[in-house]
């Protein structure tokens, strides 16, 4: 096989493969798996059967181009699995990093799949954008169309997948941060929100968001919309019918319950009568529109409503449509984390974080805040349920933010990095907000790292390796392989230098290669952690055992 028929085979930036002997999808290849076990490069419980056939999708990044040395590249390192397709045995990668290589095989999050692991929601932690960095409640269809887009060019290649409409989306007339008193609300003939067709013109003639989710999904991305806990004040008001049952809202409401920080809704009390019809009643609304993910506030924290988690998880599931649950705000409380684990797949583990190194308020927090609340969560995520640190304040937070005036990050270059760092080796879904479209090449550089990507995406063991003054250690271990990652950070105002034995670090080698993430770079082997980290920085490395890596020679 050559480099120009790999070509053929598509140029969309992901990497899939699905079990089974479905039909042949196009770009893809349907090959038998070898006899002997595969040893699977992305995920330890998802390998294709030995003997059994599998669709393998073999695609590039548009911006790059293959050549016959990358190919020879890809076989060098990662997945030794070979596979047979007509006569020819090629060796595939998930990811080179071959100095010279121009190659870019890049993990969607549906990796290599068994038909359980393809069903599981959010197996990887979820990587996405949602509106309310940039936007506020007051995003419209066009804006959501045109971050879709350079979404789909710009970082689709690299595994992220959803697009989020955050808050307020059927308020008629929106203010930039929200709740506001006088919200005018647009409403369906059952009292479930719908999206106003003046800021969503495509919604016109109760079409709602599928016109929306359609155009999303024919970019190839998900489709998420955020929404408050409860039921429309403005529907109990009217006591207006609840779709698919004999209850109206007053069944529903606790009318003595609100979200204290928004005037919207009513609580829904799970003793009332029409509790649960009105959760499905809104599920299966949201999964005919196309619904993909959706975040839930006002419900894991002030107050914790673990009945209303439950009966919306219900809901859900009850549609037969996959959806994450994201439950907001934060911090959840961690002695919930089995309940959310249940009925969720992700929630907040903080109040909001923005562009600040640090806050003496509640609201907003700050980056350096979120190091203890990350600690406290270190290792309790698993595939299909994660803690989140929030979203990402990076790049342009405008036109109209949630919180303060439109401007670009307040976070220097080293503390948006230490911020991705910190989310990666945690980790934690990863939500980018502000305007996309003016996002600025630094602002990708951090969004399209693969080797950080990889961390984020497939470590395990994630943990607090060691804490002095303002020096914090993260270290975790790849799922796919026996890589190790050690993340250090450096909290204070000075420059930190360090100097840390391996074993100080539970490793159990004696010397590793290590490798600098951010800057792809190989800094040789090392006995020892040493580093200077400058003030509010942070160093992300993957160390590879010294033995096995000349062993593997």
């Amino acid at each position: 096989m050559t480099a120009k028929d790999l070509k053929g085979l598509g140029q969309t930036g992901e990497f899939t493969a699905k079990g089974g002997a479905g039909k042949q999808r196009e770009s893809c290849i349907r090959i038998k798996a070898p006899k002997q076990s595969l040893r699977d490069p992305l995920d330890r419980d998802v390998l294709p059967s030995p003997g059994s056939l599998f669709e393998i999708r073999i695609t590039l990044n548009p911006i790059r181009k293959l050549t016959r040395a990358s190919l020879r590249h890809l076989c060098l390192l990662g997945f030794w699995g070979f596979v047979t397709l007509t006569g020819l045995t090629v060796c595939l990668e998930y990811l080179s990093r071959a100095a010279d290589s121009r190659a870019s095989v890049s993990g969607s999050t549906s990796g290599i799949t068994s038909g359980e692991e393809s069903e599981r929601l959010a197996a990887r932690p979820p990587l996405g954008w949602n509106s309310w960095d940039g936007y506020g409640t007051t995003v419209n269809e066009s804006q959501v169309k045109a971050n879709a887009q350079w979404f789909a060019k710009h970082l689709k290649p690299f595994g992220w997948q959803y697009i989020v409409v955050d808050m307020e989306w059927f308020v008629i007339n929106p203010v930039a941060e929200g709740n506001s008193q006088s919200a005018q609300y647009s409403l369906d003939a059952f009292g479930r929100y719908t999206p106003p067709a003046s800021r969503f013109p495509s919604a016109t003639n109760g079409q709602g968001f599928k016109p929306l989710g359609d155009y999303i999904h024919s970019l190839g991305l998900k489709f998420g919309i955020h929404i408050l806990r409860g039921i429309p004040k403005k529907a109990v008001e009217a006591n207006l019918p609840i779709a698919g049952s004999s209850y109206r809202a007053a069944d529903a409401a606790d009318t003595s319950e609100t979200c204290p920080w928004n005037p919207d809704n009513y609580g829904i009390g799970a003793e009332r009568p029409g509790a649960q019809a009105y959760y499905d009643s809104i599920a299966q609304l949201y999964a005919t529109w196309g619904v993909d993910f959706i975040k839930v506030d006002c419900i894991s924290s002030r107050p914790y409503r673990g009945d209303e988690i439950r009966m919306l998880s219900t809901a859900l599931r009850k549609t037969g449509r996959p959806m994450v649950l994201s439950l907001s705000p934060g911090p959840a409380p961690i002695e919930k984390a089995g309940e959310m684990s249940q009925y969720a797949q992700m929630w907040r583990i903080s109040n909001d974080i923005w562009d600040l190194w640090h806050s003496s308020v509640e609201y907003p927090q700050g980056l350096a805040d979120q190091f203890g609340n990350a600690a406290l969560w270190a290792g309790v995520g698993r595939p299909g349920h994660w803690p989140d640190a929030d979203m990402l304040p990076l790049g342009y937070l405008g036109p109209s933010p949630g919180w303060g005036k439109p401007r670009q990050s307040q976070l220097t270059h080293d503390e948006q990095r230490t911020l991705v760092t910190l989310w990666s080796i945690f980790p934690s879904p990863l939500m980018i907000g502000g305007d996309l479209t003016r996002a600025d090449p630094w602002t990708v550089s951090l969004l399209t790292n693969p080797e950080v990507l990889e961390v984020d995406q497939r470590s395990t063991e994630n943990r607090v390796a060691f804490t002095s003054g303002n020096v914090v250690i993260w270290t975790a271990k790849s799922r796919a392989s026996d890589v190790l990652y050690v993340a250090v950070f450096n909290l204070g105002a000075e420059p930190a230098t360090l100097r840390r034995g391996w074993e100080e670090l539970g490793f159990n080698s004696a010397e590793y290669i290590v490798r600098d993430l951010w800057l792809h770079r190989n800094l040789g082997d090392a006995r020892a952690m040493d580093a200077t980290i400058a003030p509010h920085a942070s160093v992300l490395y993957e160390l590879r055992a010294v033995s096995q890596s000349r062993a593997r020679r």
